[in-house]
């Protein structure tokens, strides 16, 4: 074999791995991540003005925070994530309010691109959601 067809297989497969590379999520979605609207049941709904929703991910938990002007942030949610491939794992263990997802775990397909976190499942009340986080500076 040529040393120009050497050459040529090692920049296929170098190609082909960067490729592959550039399609892989990361392993941790730790950070904070403030919410930027999102789509429910197919209706389109902007981030709220008046507040901040916040969530504050680490290895393998996050917490939710509802934040306003000049006021202590009140956490509403926290619970514990994996991430499968492309598939984000969600159990709530926490919630302020009365809620129907304590305990089940809730698979989101997911994509960080660029400094959008977005979350897309259908719940199993059947509401299908699409949520984006933008990654707080």
């Amino acid at each position: 074999m040529g040393v120009k067809k050497k050459i040529n297989n090692q920049l296929i497969y170098l190609l082909a791995f960067i490729l592959c590379v550039s399609f892989t999520n990361k392993e941790t979605l730790k950070g904070t991540w403030e919410f930027g609207g999102g789509i429910y049941n197919g209706k389109k709904e902007g981030g709220p003005s008046e507040y901040t929703l916040q969530r504050k991910y680490n290895n393998q938990h996050y917490e939710a925070f509802l934040i306003e002007k000049d006021t202590k942030p009140e956490k509403y949610e926290a619970g514990d994530y994996t991430l499968k491939g492309d598939t984000c794992i969600e159990t709530e263990t926490y919630s302020s309010q009365p809620s129907k997802l304590t305990g089940i775990p809730v698979a989101y397909l997911y994509t960080v691109h660029n400094d959008t976190l977005t979350l897309k499942a259908t719940l199993p009340s059947g509401m299908r959601v699409e949520e984006y986080w933008k990654r707080a500076k």
